[in-house]
C-alpha cells in the first residue's frame, strides 16, 4: 500500500444517496490509507437567492427553504460522522453557505486535501440539474484529484470493512 497517497480526503455531502455512497467510500479509502477526513454540506443560498431574485420564492419562503437546508445539512453530516465513528474512523465536518462549488473547492484549498470525492449521478436525476453542474464545476477547478463514486456495491464493502 503507498502511504501518503491521499493524506487527507474530503467528501462532498448534498443529501442524495449518492453522496452517502461517496461517503462510505471516502470512509473506506481513510481506513485503508489512514487519511484524514473531512465531509461537507453546502447549503446552497446562491440558487436560493436567484430563485427569490427572479420572484419564483418571496423573502420568507427563502428563509424558510434555507433554514430547512440547514437542518437537513446537519443531519446529513451527523449520520456520516456516525458511519465513520462505526468504522473508527475520526471526520472533520462542516456546513457552509454559497454556491455548492466554490465552497466545495475553498473547503479543499483551506484543508489542503489530496482528493476530493463526489456521489455519481443517480439514474433518475437529469444530467443538467444543479449537483451536476456543481460537479461539474469542481472537477474542472480542483487543484487535486476528483474522484466520482459509482461503486454499486459500497454497501457490502463498507460491512466488510
Amino acid at each position: 500500500m503507498i502511504q501518503g497517497l491521499f493524506s487527507h480526503i474530503l467528501v462532498a455531502l448534498s443529501g442524495s444517496d449518492a453522496s452517502i455512497h461517496a461517503a462510505k467510500y471516502a470512509i473506506i479509502m481513510a481506513k485503508l490509507y489512514h487519511s484524514r477526513l473531512s465531509a461537507v454540506y453546502v447549503v446552497d443560498t446562491a440558487t436560493i437567492k436567484q430563485l427569490t431574485l427572479s420572484r419564483i420564492f418571496i423573502q420568507e419562503e427563502s428563509l424558510e427553504y434555507e433554514q430547512s437546508l440547514e437542518a437537513n445539512g446537519q443531519r446529513y453530516l451527523t449520520f456520516v460522522e456516525e458511519l465513520a465513528r462505526a468504522k473508527g474512523v475520526k471526520i472533520e465536518r462542516e456546513l457552509r453557505k454559497g454556491a455548492v462549488y466554490t465552497e466545495v473547492l475553498s473547503v479543499a484549498e483551506e484543508k489542503k486535501v489530496d482528493l476530493i470525492v463526489l456521489g455519481g449521478w443517480e439514474k433518475d436525476r437529469n444530467s443538467r440539474d444543479i449537483i451536476s453542474h456543481a460537479h461539474r464545476e469542481i472537477m474542472v477547478s480542483a487543484k487535486c484529484s476528483v474522484l466520482v463514486v459509482k461503486e454499486p456495491s459500497i454497501d457490502q464493502l463498507y460491512k466488510q470493512l
